[in-house]
């Protein structure tokens, strides 16, 4: 079986790169990084390092890099059963008219075997994103083609890669804990084996779990610790006068998950605890920054707090630590990110409630001044 990752930084070697080659797939990682792409083909492997406590270390081996676009990247596409991407939101859209030539070329070589593209960025629905965008782009041909042998697949995925640096810059390291979960409606023909992966028909309620669980409570980590100085996640977490805010802020949110997917109060309880034990763990030394950063887009209607916030409104549950939240996103600085500047621009001209409510789309006046409240309080 040969799979094609495009995307070869640290979340794809570091989860989806890594659980691919485990899953016994021959391996290409796809990059625009000529340097990188290099440095892969050089060494034919590296060393994802589990830091933990009890941490261990895995090699990752039999790899082969191609750059984005190159002939070589469409010979190892059309030979592909999977294609999965790891890139940021902002590049995704971009590789659609790569991903249209790439499969017009396919069905011109009369591949027989069906393939499944599953992009694992850390957004809502993002394979359908970039399949939308590629259909715009294919010839009528292709379209029919591809309805019977393309699955665009949906996922959700869950592991904590910080920036950490090794002897060897390929090598990586992560979390113990990873979650990946694929809408199993979506794939066609035979369903990939993959390590880790969970194939589910409810992946909506997966999704909104993770998204306002995990990143809602891991970016109000990282702007609160921003607040008090710290630069590490785990000190954040565990400092007495931040934790009960963050637990607040997830009970809220969680409350408001309850209300609109009916999802099991205790057993959401037991999800968030043990989200925020994974937080303290020390020896990942994930950093405030890297949480933090693109308060902008983090602060913006689909994600981690409007959302929740938007929720919880319309159910007239509390919103006052998620307020808190918002406040804190929104009073973080940081001189190399450009989002965080942006708002503090906003501010400046229009005033918190307005900035607000022009970044969130959260209207609720009561909502807003509680927010302008919380960030003169910081």
């Amino acid at each position: 079986m040969k799979a094609l990752h495009i995307g070869a930084g640290k979340i794809g070697r570091g989860f989806i790169g890594a659980q691919i080659v485990k899953s016994n797939y021959e391996l290409t990682f796809a990059d625009v990084n000529t340097e990188l792409v290099c440095a892969l083909n050089g060494q034919k492997s590296y060393t994802l390092h589990i830091m933990e406590r009890d941490g261990w270390r895995e090699e990752i081996s039999n790899i082969y890099a191609v750059e984005i676009g190159s002939e070589e990247f469409f010979e190892r596409f059309t030979e592909a059963d999977i294609v999965t991407t790891a890139v940021s939101m902002a590049v995704l859209p971009e590789l659609a008219s790569t991903i249209a030539t790439a499969l017009q070329r396919r069905r011109i070589n009369n591949r027989k075997s069906t393939l499944n593209i599953i992009c694992c960025e850390n957004s809502v629905r993002t394979t359908s994103l970039l399949k939308n965008c590629v259909i715009q782009l294919l010839d009528t041909q292709t379209i029919e083609w591809y309805k019977e042998m393309v699955g665009f697949a949906d996922c959700a995925v869950d592991r904590i890669v910080p920036i950490a640096t090794f002897d060897n810059a390929l090598d990586v390291g992560v979390e113990r804990y990873c979650e990946w979960s694929i809408d199993k409606r979506q794939i066609v023909g035979k369903q990939p084996a993959i390590a880790c992966a969970n194939f589910t028909d409810n992946l909506e309620a997966t999704i909104v779990r993770k998204l306002y669980t995990v990143n809602t409570a891991h970016c109000a980590t990282a702007y609160l610790g921003a607040i008090k100085g710290y630069k590490f996640i785990h000190q954040a977490v565990t400092d007495p006068t931040i934790r009960p805010i963050i637990e607040q802020i997830v009970a809220e949110s969680s409350a408001a998950l309850c209300a609109k997917f009916g999802f099991d109060t205790h057993s959401q309880q037991l999800y968030a605890q043990s989200v925020l034990r994974r937080f303290e763990n020390p020896y990942l030394g994930d950093t405030v920054a890297r949480v933090a950063r693109d308060p902008k887009r983090k602060l913006s209607p689909a994600l981690y707090f409007a959302y929740p916030v938007t929720l919880a409104l319309k159910y007239s549950l509390s919103t006052e630590a998620l307020a808190t939240a918002v406040a804190a996103a929104m009073r973080y600085r940081c001189d190399d990110d450009t989002e965080s500047q942006q708002l503090s621009a906003m501010i400046a001209r229009y005033g918190v409630a307005k900035s607000a409510e022009m970044v969130t789309r959260v209207a609720n006046k009561d909502f807003l001044r509680l927010v302008e409240q919380k960030y003169s309080n910081f």
